[in-house]
Order: C-alpha cells, then sequence, then structure tokens
C-alpha cells in the first residue's frame, strides 16, 4: 500500500479518516496493467472533495502512482482513499489539515463466470439507508449501513441485497447500483437523498441512452423490480451482473444487460478473462 506515496500499512491515528470516517474513496477495476475508467473516478473524487471541503491531491501524483501499482497487475481492483489528513480531538476541521492518501493494489474477486453468463440471485436487506441528501451521491468513508446489510447472510448463493430508504424504495444495493428494465425503458433510482452515483452506474447509462433505450431516474418500489421483465446489477469492479432471481422468484432474460456487458469487454473496462464465455 501506498500511503503518501510510500510503502506503508500505517497512518497516524490521528488522521480524520480514521477517527471520523472524514474522507472519499474510489473503487477501480485494474485491466492489463491499466486502471479502468481513471478519469471518470477522478472526477467524482473532486467533486466529492469539493463538497466536503478537502484538498484535492494533485491529480498527476495520483496518476503516477496509480499507474506504478497497477503497471505489472492483469485482472485486480485499485482502491484510492483520500482522508482530510490529521488533526486533533473534536469534530471542526482544522484549517491547515494535509490530506492522506493511500493507494492499494488487490487480486481480483473470485467471482464464478456464471454471476455474468446466467446471472445472480438477490435478496433485501433489513438494514435501511438513512435519509442524508448533503451526502447523497458521495463515496464517503461511512459505510456501516452497508458493513450491517451485508452482514445479514452468509448464503454464498447469494450475491447482493438491495438496501431501501426509509420509506420502503429501493435505493441500491450494498454495493452496487440497480437498473430495471420494463417496456423497453431502462430505470434506475434517484440518489437525491441516499446512495452512491456509481461511475459504472452513469456510463451503462450513457451506453444504453446511445443504443436508443430510454433511461429514466425514478423511484422504486419492491412490486416494481419484482415485476421487471429485466433487472441488473453495476458498479465499477464487476461491470454489470444480471439478476437471474429476485428474492427466491426468477427474473426474465438479460437482454440489455448482456449487450451492455459485451461493450464493456470489448473496451477493456472489465476483464474479459472473468466473465466467462
Amino acid at each position: 500500500m501506498l500511503v503518501n506515496g510510500r510503502w506503508s500499512e500505517t497512518l497516524p491515528a490521528s488522521d480524520r479518516g480514521l477517527q471520523y470516517g472524514d474522507g472519499l474513496f474510489e473503487t477501480l477495476a485494474v485491466v492489463h496493467g491499466r486502471p479502468a475508467l481513471w478519469d471518470a473516478h477522478m472526477a467524482r473524487l473532486q467533486a466529492g472533495c469539493r463538497r466536503l471541503g478537502i484538498t484535492m491531491p494533485d491529480a498527476g501524483t495520483l496518476s503516477e502512482e496509480a499507474e506504478s501499482l497497477a503497471r505489472a497487475c492483469r485482472a485486480g481492483v485499485l482502491k484510492v482513499v483520500v482522508t482530510r489528513g490529521s488533526g486533533g480531538r473534536g469534530y471542526a476541521p482544522p484549517s491547515d489539515a494535509e490530506p492522506t492518501r493511500l493507494l492499494s493494489l488487490h487480486p481480483y474477486p473470485d467471482y464464478p463466470p456464471s454471476h455474468w453468463r446466467d446471472g445472480v440471485a438477490v435478496r433485501v436487506c433489513r438494514q435501511r439507508l438513512g435519509s442524508q441528501p448533503a451526502l447523497a451521491g458521495l463515496k464517503h468513508l461511512n459505510r456501516l449501513e452497508q458493513v450491517m446489510a451485508r452482514a445479514e447472510w452468509d448464503d454464498p448463493e447469494i450475491a447482493e441485497g438491495l438496501m431501501l430508504s426509509q420509506n420502503g424504495e429501493v435505493v441500491e444495493g450494498t454495493m452496487s447500483n440497480l437498473f430495471v428494465v420494463s417496456g423497453g425503458a431502462a430505470v434506475t433510482p434517484p440518489l437525491e437523498d441516499a446512495g452512491v452515483a456509481g461511475v459504472m452506474r452513469g456510463l451503462v447509462m450513457e451506453r444504453l441512452r446511445e443504443s436508443g433505450v430510454a433511461v429514466r431516474e425514478q423511484r422504486l418500489n419492491l412490486s416494481a423490480v419484482a415485476g421487471a421483465d429485466e433487472a441488473f446489477l453495476t458498479n465499477s469492479v464487476i461491470g454489470v451482473w444480471p439478476v437471474r432471481a429476485f428474492e427466491g422468484a426468477s427474473m426474465g432474460a438479460p437482454i440489455h444487460a448482456h449487450r451492455v456487458l459485451r461493450e464493456l469487454v470489448a473496451e477493456g473496462l472489465v476483464p474479459a478473462e472473468e466473465t466467462g464465455p
């Protein structure tokens, strides 16, 4: 792991990322030595730093460090963390804080190829997301809701859990964004009150529109998901996973999911070797 450009496994106990979750992170697929969608991830990181008032680390430095880690990697996951830096006790952000940057490279998850080919089974989580418009969309370091939701199951047949808002509307998965297709139109939940505005979510919306599919951000309840013609999950590591079963009930054929996935693999944005035939 690189901590402020040096190989290390430690950071000061006074770092506000540790003390308060005061920071942001990005998770990128590495494909044949290249961090995929780097510019889009850095744009989201910069926008998040601006919203939280954190000094964005030098873009050139981040790029050089990311490239040095990813260069020899065929397929992996790069995590970039930026915290506000160290400070004393108390919530007030120090005016002179120097941001901390952490970059780490990890093996690509050992997901079975069937997750892409046949789809995954999805459940609904009991843990709900709190409403906080000031933080909605950000990939900030406060992930306790997701930790609690993911702890609800250990069944290897369940790949993901959907998280609901306080009023019971679907927002996202614990690690993914959701799309459903009904009547030829693709719908994904809005992220005005909670959730993460995924980089892959944005790209998939673009790809669908380019192919002539109408795409809407629209509130979804569980009935709308269960009754959809097709559903799929997205994030920057998996690309696209079709949903084959939702709460035990079978879903429709992954026509749009597979078309978009083929494009992502062809563009080198998802490791082709991991997705199977």
